[in-house]
Order: structure tokens, then sequence, then C-alpha cells
């Protein structure tokens, strides 16, 4: 009875050891993709009113628990039954992600004073206190959701890559871990960079020089801070979309890998990046043209 005992316990401290080797490789490989998962976020929760900034964050969160309650699953099931259906749905997520980023380019270039108009008026609902606050953010959460659940589809995929092959017990609880520690982190770290202006001016209100200090500092540098995310998260769309076309098609994948490889150091990290930026631009442009062209020949037969 106590051998059997002492082989029970053996046999679970060399599952979560395996568990735990496996996370750690997990969490390294999706670290690119944390990243960018928090500058959509943070892209996402910015502009609205100060006291309604944790509420948009936890809403956002919940709704990437739900994502990821249905993608583990999705997961396990796609993994052991259809595995070749992986990279399609990667693929599809990737030429969506591409999309949503050219479209706030073309909103933004193209239709520029629609957008100042646009961004003019959400500024005044935000401004007015009659206005339903929680009405105006419900678009905002439901893209920042969107977003989401396709970063963690891939974030997903790749923790699922990482276990292929192993029990189901460990696939499960790395993936689940994953899943968790992602979440959390991100939308905690996204909590504190939506509340470092509020930080700041607690800090430049205190006794001490130092502190004072330290709170215009965080002030001065917290609306430049918003303003790089902005634009990091709309890079990411491409970097990340890209990133998925671009190793969906093997050959290419593995091309770009060699070559990056091949030349080595940052000139071949940035120009990996390089190649993925490019293909997100061009696949998110097509798209958009698509989508654009349909929307009219709808219009014309409306």
């Amino acid at each position: 009875m106590a051998t059997s005992l002492l082989l029970l316990l053996d046999d679970i401290a060399t599952v979560l050891d395996d568990v735990s080797i496996l996370t750690k490789v997990a969490a390294k490989k999706t670290a690119g993709v944390l990243g960018d998962d928090l500058a959509l976020n943070a892209q996402q929760v910015s502009g609205v009113r100060a006291e309604r900034e944790i509420p948009v964050v936890w809403a956002v969160c919940k709704g990437s628990f739900i994502n990821k309650a249905i993608l583990v699953p999705a997961a396990l099931a796609i993994g052991t039954w259809l595995p070749w259906l992986v990279t399609p749905l990667l693929m599809i997520g990737g030429a969506f992600l591409c999309f949503e980023g050219a479209e706030k380019l073309a909103h933004k270039f193209l239709h520029k004073k629609e957008h100042e108009a646009d961004t003019q008026r959400h500024e005044q609902a935000v401004a007015d206190e009659a206005v339903d606050v929680v009405a105006i953010e419900k678009d905002k959460i439901k893209g920042a959701v969107r977003t989401d659940f396709i970063l963690s589809a891939e974030i997903i995929a790749i923790t699922l890559g990482t276990v292929q092959g192993q029990p189901f017990t460990t696939q499960l609880s790395v993936l689940v871990g994953i899943a968790l520690i992602m979440t959390i982190g991100v939308y905690g770290l996204v909590a504190g960079i939506v509340k470092l202006d509020d930080a700041g001016l607690y800090l430049s209100q205190r006794t001490s020089a130092a502190a004072r200090a330290l709170g215009r500092g965080i002030l001065a540098t917290a609306p430049w801070l918003m303003k790089a995310l902005s634009v990091a998260g709309t890079a990411a769309m491409f970097l990340v979309g890209g990133g998925i076309l671009v190793h969906g098609v093997p050959a290419f994948g593995h091309a770009v890998e060699d070559w990056a490889k091949a030349t080595g150091g940052v000139f071949g990290t940035l120009g990996s990046m390089g190649v993925n930026a490019v293909v997100g631009l061009v696949a998110g442009a097509i798209v958009l043209a698509v989508v654009e062209l349909v929307g009219k020949l709808r219009g014309k037969k409306a």
C-alpha cells in the first residue's frame, strides 16, 4: 500500500515537472504574441473616461477568459481529430487581423476628415456627463474582444504545437496554464498602463520633492506612451497577421527563417519582421479591397 502510494506520488511529480518545463517553453514561444496582445489591448481601451478605464479593461478581460474557455477545448479537439484544420483556421485569423489593420490605416489616412470628425465626436461624448458612456464603450469592448480572440487563438495554437504528442493530461494542463498566465499578465499590465496618469497625479501631490518630480515625469510621458502603444498596436496587427500567413506557407516560412538565421543578429530579426509586416500590409490591403468591392456591389443591388 505504501509502495503504491509512493509510486503514485512519483508519477504525479513527474507529470507536474513535465507540465512546468513545457509551460516555460510555450511561454517563451508565445512571448512575442504577448507583447503584441498588450499593445493592441492598451490601444483598444485608450480614449475612455478615466473612471471607466478599469471597468472597460475588466470587461475585455472577461471576454478574453471566455475566448480561451472556447479555444482550449477546441484546440484539444482539433489537435486530436482534425490536426490539418489548425493551419487554415490560423490563416483566416491572420488575414482578418491584417484586414483590421488596413481598415484602421485607410480610415485614418484616406478618410482623414471623417476620422477627425469621429475622434471629435467621441471626445465630446466622453466629456458629456449626460451621455450613456457604457453604450458607447460596447463597440470598443466588442472590437477588443474580437481582436483578443485571434491573438488568443495564435497563443493556443503555438502552445498546442509545443505539447503535441504529450499525454492528454499534460496537454490540458499546459494549455490551461498558458491561457491563465497570458490573460492575467496582459490585462494586469493594461490596467497598470491606463492608470499611469492617475498614479502620476497622486505622486505629483505628495510632499516629497522626489515623489512630485516622479509624478510630473509620469504625467508628461503617459500621453506619449499611449500614442506609442496606439501605433504599436496597429503595427502589431500586420506583424502578427503577416507572421501567421508567412508560416502558414511552409516553404516560404522556412525560407524566411533560414535567411534570418543566415543573416543573424539584429539584421536577421528585423528582416524577418519586415517580411511579416510587408506580407501583412499586402494581405490586409487585398482583403480590404475585396470587402469594399463586395460592399459596393451589394449596395448597387439593394
